[in-house]
């Protein structure tokens, strides 16, 4: 009875404020989470409903919204799709009404364990990340939302000097620049982002001149993420728990190191791994999540110069932040912690950067990502 009580209450909150955005979820499946979650949010207050399962999948872990939001995009973690030795990418039409999923199409990943995936700005074509055989892939979207084949797969090669986790190539991560005319892989197990050309009508990937950049040996770059600006990128380095700071030359494609910085406080002494970066749309402030602080660390941005200042940590709440998410407002984040299983809704402190703790955790079964839709936009 109080559970009914609790949900009538937050479905009168919601409409009194108008109409709530979609927020889903990707997971890890087993006992406790099934597949990909939808809550509502609503943007005025930051009330997050408890998450519903929005259609049923395995590993969803990471997921990817189209450009026009009737489509979104997963991940399947998995090493074996099809009967091949191959992860899988999923394509879902959006129910606006009910916020549940309906499963297009399905096709391989091109490569073992995907964990990230990315939309170009059309929407033509959607780039994957493969962690455990560490290959890159790009498949055409076509007009109804569903997948094509991989038109473009590029296996990786090397290693790097940490003999436990660099034995071999770990794609972690992919995207584009603002000109949607080059495509940056994030690969942990070489210390390297990768730079390829994309030409999106045809699926493609060539290598970029230069090819890549590298960072310190073991610091095992993770993701980035782009300045508003455009003239600038950030990496976050997992195994170093440290940011890295580069120009960026949008021309050329090219990456020049501007400096690293810790994400940690000086007198924290235990284990630590980093997991995300964003930028916060104002282009003032970036964060970064520690997984062990259990924190995100805030840093205030030159605008004019990209360097990094740090200005402080926020806690979680919560165990192990996997990933975190601005409303596309700025002025929310919500943060996943993965090993506690929930979500942690912070208001943004627009002249700080601050992170405010809005109420208590709320329960979601083993969250790694989360994806605003604002219904308006429908």
């Amino acid at each position: 009875m109080l559970c009914a009580l609790a949900g009538l209450a937050a479905s009168s909150n919601l409409a009194a404020a108008g109409t709530p955005w979609l927020v889903y979820l990707g997971t890890y499946t087993g006992t406790k989470s099934q597949g990909i979650y939808v809550s509502r949010f609503d943007p005025q207050t930051g009330w997050l409903t408890t998450p519903e399962l929005a259609v049923e999948a395995k590993n969803p872990s990471f997921l990817a919204l189209h450009p026009s939001h009737r489509f979104i995009y997963s991940v399947g973690e998995i090493e074996d799709f099809g009967g091949n030795r191959s992860g899988s990418v999923s394509a879902y039409r959006i129910d606006n009404a009910s916020g549940k999923l309906t499963l297009l199409n399905q096709q391989s990943s091109g490569g073992t364990s995907p964990c990230h995936l990315a939309l170009d700005a059309t929407g033509k074509c959607l780039l994957v990340a493969n962690y455990g055989n560490g290959s890159i892939a790009a498949l055409p979207i076509r007009a109804d939302g569903t997948l094509d084949q991989p038109g473009a797969t590029i296996q990786h090669q090397g290693s790097s000097v940490d003999p436990q986790r660099q034995t071999g190539p770990h794609a972690h991560f992919i995207t584009t620049d603002a000109a949607n005319r080059f495509a940056f892989c994030c690969d942990l197990g070489l210390d390297k982002v990768l730079i390829y050309r994309l030409e999106v009508n045809r699926a493609s990937l060539v290598p970029n001149d230069p090819p890549s950049v590298s960072v310190k040996p073991g610091a095992g770059p993770r993701h980035l993420a782009f300045h508003p600006n455009g003239r600038f990128a950030y990496f976050i380095n997992e195994m170093g728990s440290s940011l890295t700071a580069f120009a960026y030359d949008p021309n050329r494609g090219k990456l020049t190191e501007l400096q690293t910085v810790s994400t940690l406080p000086p007198t924290f002494n235990g284990l630590n791994s980093c997991a995300e970066v964003q930028l916060h749309p104002s282009g003032n402030f970036a964060y970064a999540s520690n997984r062990g602080h259990d924190s995100i660390a805030i840093f205030g941005v030159d605008s004019k110069t990209g360097k990094l200042t740090g200005l402080g940590h926020q806690l979680t709440q919560g165990k192990t932040p996997r990933h975190f998410g601005f409303a596309p407002d700025g002025k929310w984040l919500l943060a996943e912690n993965q090993d506690s299983d929930t979500i942690m809704v912070f208001r943004v402190d627009a002249g700080t950067g601050k992170l405010i703790p809005t109420g208590k955790p709320i329960p979601a079964a083993s969250p790694v990502c989360v994806v605003f839709v604002p219904t308006a936009s429908f």
